[in-house]
C-alpha cells in the first residue's frame, strides 16, 4: 500500500481510492494576479498542484497513521483479553516468578541468568506498555472518531472545505478532476517517465536492463488499479461461492414430519367415554362451550370440566394430573 499510494500521489495527485472516482488533491492558496494587464480581473482562490512535502505527509496520513492505529488496536484487544482472563482465572504466572530456590541447607538464593533477567525486563516493559495503551487507546479512538464525524458533518453542511483533519493540516482540498486535467496528467506521467529513462547511466546493456525493469514497473503500476478491482471482485465472488456451498453442506436435512403420538388410554377407574362423540363424558349431554384438557385431549362442557378439575385436580377420563390452567376453549367443535 505504501508503494501504491506513493505512486498514485506522485503521478495523479490523488490517493489510490480517490483516483478511482476521478478526484484530485489540490493545495489551497490565495493567488493574486500581479500582471498590470490583469489587475481588473478577479483575485481568485487558486488550487495548485501538491508539493513534495504535502505528498509525503499525505502518504503518512493515508498509510502510516492507519498502520500504527491498527497496531494499537491489536495491543488494546490483547490487553483487554488478558484483563478478562485475569478476572476469570486470576494471575497464574505470578506464583512461579516469585519462588526462591534454596540449595542444600544453606540460605543461598539461586540467581537468574542475565538472559532471563533481560527477558523479564522486556516482558515487564511490554506489559507496562500494553497497560498504558489499554488505558489510553479508548480515549484516542473516541477522539479520532469524534473529529472525523464532526469534519464530515461540517463538510456535508458546506461549513468547511476539508472533510478530515489531515486535509486541513495539509491545507489540501479534494476536487473533481476535469477532462483537461486528466489529459494533462497523462502527458505529465509520460514526461516524468521519459525523464527517468534519460537519467539512466552506464553501458548500453545496463541501460537496456534498467529500461526493461522500469517498463515492467510502470506496466504493473498502470494496471494495478484494474488488477486490484478485478482481484476484489474475484475474492468476493469466491467468498460468495464457498459460503453458499458451505450453507448447502451445513443445511439441515429435511425429514418428513413424525407421526402424531398415540392418544392417551382411558383409565379403568376413569369415566367411560359415551358412544356419541358430541356428548360430554361427565354430564352425558350435548356439549355446551366445549373445552379440552390439554394433558389428555378429551373434550367436555366447560362448566363440567372446570368443576371436576377444580375439585379432583385430574382428567376425568385418563386420571392424569391437571389444573384449570390446562383447560382450553374450543371454538370449532366436531
Amino acid at each position: 500500500m505504501l508503494v501504491l499510494e506513493s505512486h498514485s500521489l506522485r503521478t495523479t495527485d490523488a490517493s489510490f481510492s480517490e483516483s478511482l472516482y476521478g478526484l484530485r488533491r489540490r493545495a489551497v492558496k490565495i493567488k493574486a494576479q500581479k500582471d498590470v494587464a490583469l489587475l481588473n480581473s478577479r483575485d481568485r482562490l487558486h488550487h495548485s498542484g501538491l508539493e513534495k512535502r504535502q505528498k509525503a505527509l499525505s502518504v503518512v496520513f493515508l498509510v502510516v497513521l492507519p498502520y500504527f492505529k491498527s497496531k494499537l488496536h491489536s495491543i488494546y484487544n490483547k490487553e483487554r483479553e488478558a484483563r478478562l482472563q485475569a478476572s476469570l482465572w486470576g494471575h497464574g504466572e505470578d506464583s512461579l516468578d516469585n519462588l526462591d530456590y534454596v540449595t542444600g541447607g544453606e540460605d543461598v538464593v539461586v540467581s537468574v541468568g542475565t538472559s532471563n533477567a533481560d527477558r523479564s525486563i522486556r516482558t515487564h516493559l511490554m506489559k507496562r506498555i500494553q497497560k498504558i495503551v489499554g488505558a489510553c487507546y479508548p480515549w484516542i479512538h473516541a477522539s479520532c472518531e469524534g473529529l472525523s464525524f464532526a469534519y464530515q458533518l461540517l463538510y456535508l453542511l458546506d461549513a468547511t472545505g476539508f472533510y478530515s483533519l489531515g486535509l486541513q493540516a495539509l491545507n489540501v482540498q479534494v476536487c473533481r478532476a476535469t477532462g483537461q486535467e486528466l489529459m494533462d496528467t497523462s502527458s505529465r506521467i509520460s514526461k516524468i517517465r521519459n525523464q527517468e529513462r534519460e537519467r539512466l547511466r552506464g553501458p548500453p546493456w545496463l541501460k537496456a536492463v534498467q529500461g526493461a525493469l522500469l517498463s515492467c514497473t510502470y506496466t504493473v503500476l498502470d494496471y494495478a488499479q484494474t488488477g486490484l478491482i478485478a482481484a476484489v471482485f474475484f475474492f468476493k465472488m469466491m467468498e460468495w461461492w464457498y459460503q453458499s456451498a458451505e450453507e448447502r453442506m451445513s443445511a439441515p436435512t429435511v425429514y418428513p414430519p413424525p407421526p402424531p403420538p398415540p392418544p392417551p388410554k382411558v383409565a379403568k377407574e376413569g369415566i367411560p367415554l359415551p358412544p356419541d362423540k358430541t356428548l360430554c363424558p361427565l354430564c352425558s349431554q350435548k356439549r355446551a362451550n366445549p373445552s379440552a384438557v390439554t394433558v389428555s385431549g378429551f373434550v367436555f362442557c366447560y362448566a363440567c370440566i372446570f368443576k371436576y378439575v377444580s375439585q379432583y385436580k385430574r382428567c376425568p377420563v385418563t386420571l392424569m394430573p391437571a389444573t384449570v390452567d390446562h383447560i382450553r376453549r374450543l371454538f370449532h367443535d366436531m
